[in-house]
């Protein structure tokens, strides 16, 4: 029995666990804490809206969707800077995850088993997305995957993964969390690769 709500526990925490990870990009419908250290009647609880924002006094309207919790907080204090004499410490945490997020798609190309769009979950990151694509075929060039993101200026960013140094026992501390149209394009390796 005990055993069994030390699962439930686990089961229940996970969703919070993923929203307190580096990576992870907040979402309509979470639920965020507010704290800035300068002025406590700033403090409070806030809804990420379906349009991806949060409403904080002081500093109007903020984009949260998308983004990770550290980035926030520098919007947020970058607002609120002109409101006090020093700029503000203001913090920033995830306390209720919306777990009904939707799936987005994304698009694996090139020497993979079964390439194509895939409908990912939040908080995905390119190793699992490949995963779901089948894994890697015997002609993959393991240095050089790439991820392929359109920036919200309209530029595409290219990020390369080496999967051989994972594979290897390298850490997997950079791995990239999916974002809705990202691109993964895993070339066909050289002669001599």
């Amino acid at each position: 029995m005990t055993i069994i709500l030390g699962l439930l526990a686990f089961l229940a925490a996970a969703p919070m666990a993923l929203a307190q990870a580096a990576g992870y990009r907040i979402q309509p419908g979470d639920t965020l804490a507010v704290t800035v250290l300068e002025d406590e009647t700033l403090n409070r609880q806030v809804l990420v809206l379906p349009d991806g924002r949060i409403s904080v006094p002081l500093a109007g309207s903020v984009a949260a969707a998308g983004q990770t919790v550290g980035s926030v907080e520098r919007s947020i204090a970058d607002r609120l800077a002109s409101n006090f004499a020093v700029r503000p410490n203001v913090f920033v945490s995830v306390t209720t995850v919306n777990e009904e997020a939707e799936l987005f798609p994304i698009y694996v190309l090139g020497r993979v088993t079964q390439p194509g769009v895939r409908e990912v979950e939040v908080g995905t990151n390119l190793l699992q997305a490949v995963a779901l694509a089948g894994g890697l075929d015997r002609f993959a060039a393991t240095k050089r995957i790439q991820l392929r993101r359109r920036a919200a200026d309209g530029q595409e960013q290219i990020f390369l993964f080496n999967y051989k140094a994972v594979e290897r026992g390298g850490a997997i501390e950079s791995m990239i969390t999916m974002r809705e149209g990202d691109v993964i394009l895993v070339p066909e390796r050289r002669l001599f690769e």
